[in-house]
């Protein structure tokens, strides 16, 4: 009787799981119709404006009143913004083979109001190939991934990865500054210590994961290392499968001073001594802080370092004008310490 509840178990597991896919891929498959109509409607008005039209008012006044006869018998999803958005869409992404059917009208909205194509080709392949939802697709752009990225690569060299053209070769590939942590929903003018930052990532690890990027996974939190008759605690252990390497963060929630580089330092040269395979690659140790100095960084570190990382995170979303001003200080420091 016993072999026989546990086959009705496993055939009653088997009959949910394809009752749970068949409603997943309803789902999908109603989304890429609608998004399929959208594209359909964008090149009708987008045909029908250029049909002898070259009025440039002609446009609005024609989406202005095709919109007044389709709301009241269709809804708010054809309002006069809907409609812009659907020939957007059309000028945009103007071959239908090429739409692709795992994304919704909510992520192919967000993708065309980015004008720059490899900007949007990025966000494009980077969401298929992790499988974001529209809200992690929405908070990457808002958080300025794609520039933060290009701090510390070349334009071709994130496009290859995220075309799956090639793999990370280099820690700075991969680890941004500055990390955005707008989801931990601290406060600007609250002061906090390293223990609450610590939980504050813990309780939302789905978050930090997605903020730390390709590839990690979640090892360990205060990690006791006991060198001889002193323990010491790491912040958090992650593992990264791209540069097969464990990943150690040291969190300071103020001004980062040698002592902590040290520190980190200490930490590396354990998991490189004593956890790392063979066939792994050295470890890597990040810095997580508040400020930091970058002179002090580079004097702290040997010269050809390129395992210990500073990166400074907030904890709100900048906006584009904040983004562009922080991205151009952190180039322009880092061109003033590489001409010393």
């Amino acid at each position: 009787m016993e072999l026989d509840k546990s086959l009705k178990v496993d055939f009653l597991s088997e009959i949910k799981g394809i009752i749970q896919q068949a409603r997943t891929n309803a789902v999908r498959s109603v989304d890429f119709c609608r998004v399929q109509m959208y594209w359909t409607l964008g090149k009708r008005i987008f045909e029908e404006e250029q049909d002898g039209k070259e009025r440039a008012d002609y446009g609005a006044y024609l989406l202005k009143n095709l919109s007044k006869e389709l709301v009241p018998e269709f809804g708010s999803g054809f309002s006069y913004r809907q409609l812009a958005f659907c020939r957007q869409f059309y000028k945009t992404y103007p071959i239908v083979n090429a739409l692709r059917s795992q994304f919704n009208w909510t992520q192919y909205r967000l993708l065309i109001q980015i004008d720059n194509p490899d900007k949007r080709e990025y966000y494009e392949l980077e969401a298929m190939n992790n499988c974001w939802t529209a809200r992690e697709l929405e908070r990457q752009i808002n958080s300025g991934l794609y520039e933060r990225l290009l701090l510390s690569n070349d334009k071709e060299a994130v496009l290859a990865v995220a075309r799956r053209e090639r793999i990370p070769e280099t820690p700075l590939e991969i680890i941004k500054d500055p990390m955005v942590l707008e989801f931990l929903g601290l406060k600007k003018e609250a002061a906090y210590y390293e223990k609450d930052l610590e939980q504050a990532l813990i309780t939302h690890l789905q978050d930090f994961l997605l903020e730390l990027g390709n590839g990690f996974s979640f090892v360990a939190r205060q990690k006791r290392l006991l060198l001889e008759d002193d323990e010491f605690f790491a912040d958090l252990i992650f593992y990264n499968r791209l540069l097969r390497c464990f990943v150690v963060i040291e969190l300071k929630t103020r001004k980062i001073t040698h002592e902590d580089i040290g520190q980190l330092q200490m930490y590396v040269n354990y998991y490189d001594r004593e956890e790392k395979l063979p066939e792994e690659n050295p470890t890597i140790g990040i810095l997580l802080c508040a400020d930091k100095n970058n002179m002090v960084v580079r004097y702290s570190l040997p010269e050809n370092n390129t395992t210990i990382l500073s990166s400074k995170y907030q904890i709100y979303l900048p906006s584009e004008e904040q983004l562009v001003k922080t991205l151009k200080q952190e180039l322009e420091e880092r061109r003033l310490i590489d001409n010393l």
